[in-house]
């Protein structure tokens, strides 16, 4: 699922207006031909726009989709003006969410230079927020890693990502963005007893010091995975996590610690489509529907998630399991009202 637009308003740190408005799947019809369809593809990418009450807006890119073409046409198709992007924040190293990085900040390169030396108000600067721990490479082994399958296409490297245009931030620790409207996550706390890592043969390829070569390693954890977070007034909090790696618990357990407020909405991959992966749709769903109160008032799964779990979902929430394609807008508004009578969320220990 590629670029999603993500708009809302912050006051004191929270949301007071979030806007994810569903869009059709094309701009105009000329007779019998469909003009500017979006593109999907096996990725994920929001667009977040945060305002705090009475100051310009900020525009933060959560992911970029995995190559170059499809996050350039739905920039087109949805008219994003990419010059005001001024940070993009990458969850994780895998391909499928950073191999569109260089695409958009060659967009943003061009809008910018189309606009003239004259325009106002100037562009400002993108960072390219990171987890310092880039790895050299990553594939898939299911029998082990001296017979790799195949490996991901590769991500930027942070050379690249200068040459490109962005200013490159390496963060591997929680921190506010957006003006304190966008939280991102350090590493996310592995905990829940069923979500222990990956069981496909994840690998990683590493130099080995004084040898002219390296090798493949197995890596059941993700730990450079990081999730976003935006708290709206008199709902909650919204959750973007990608691909959940971590596990979706894991990441909903750590956002309510972080902020003892309930979760309004859950956006992205719960990585629960594969099928040794299927026995952590049960658990998963008890979480969301029984063990946590109140439960997420709307999940919206894509990615890989995987049709199983999304009927599953749908079962236990009902109305609350959202689906959701590229081009989809949303609209959340915040009461600072409501806010006063809210209370913190109850979660169940395993």
């Amino acid at each position: 699922m590629i670029l999603r637009r993500i708009r809302g308003r912050v006051h004191r740190g929270w949301i007071s207006k979030l806007i994810v408005v569903v869009c059709p799947s094309f701009e105009s019809i000329r007779g019998t031909v469909l003009d500017v369809l979006f593109s999907g593809a096996h990725g994920f990418s929001a667009l977040i726009e945060t305002q705090i009450e009475g100051d310009e807006p900020h525009y933060t890119l959560f992911d970029t989709g995995p190559e170059s073409k499809s996050i350039a046409r739905n920039i087109a198709a949805m008219h994003i003006p990419v010059e005001k992007i001024s940070r993009v924040v990458l969850s994780h190293w895998h391909s499928d969410h950073s191999g569109g990085i260089l695409s958009f900040l060659n967009v943003r390169r061009q809008k910018i230079s189309s606009l003239g030396p004259n325009h106002t108000p100037t562009p400002p600067p993108c960072v390219v927020d990171l987890h310092p721990d880039r790895p050299i490479a990553r594939g898939i082994a299911p029998n082990g890693p001296e017979k790799v399958m195949g490996q991901l296409n590769p991500d930027p490297t942070f050379e690249e990502i200068e040459e490109a245009g962005g200013v490159v931030e390496k963060r591997g620790e929680g921190h506010a963005v957006a003006g304190g409207g966008v939280w991102v996550s350090g590493e996310i706390p592995r905990l829940t007893w069923f979500e222990e890592g990956l069981h496909i043969g994840a690998v990683r390829f590493f130099e080995e010091e004084g040898e002219a070569k390296g090798k493949w390693v197995l890596e059941q954890h993700i730990m450079d995975e990081r999730y976003a977070a935006i708290d709206v007034a008199g709902k909650g909090l919204v959750i973007f996590s990608s691909c959940s790696h971590a596990g979706i618990v894991n990441v909903v357990r750590d956002a309510i610690k972080t902020f003892n407020r309930p979760v309004h909405m859950i956006i992205g991959g719960l990585h629960l489509a594969s099928s040794d992966l299927l026995y952590r749709i049960a658990p998963t769903v008890e979480f969301f529907s029984t063990k946590m109160r109140p439960s997420p008032t709307y999940v919206l799964p894509m990615h890989c998630t995987g049709f199983t779990a999304k009927v599953a979902l749908e079962k236990a929430l009902g109305e609350g399991c959202v689906p959701a394609s590229t081009g989809m807008r949303i609209e959340v508004v915040g009461d600072r009202e409501v806010d006063k009578g809210m209370f913190p969320p109850v979660v169940e220990d395993d």
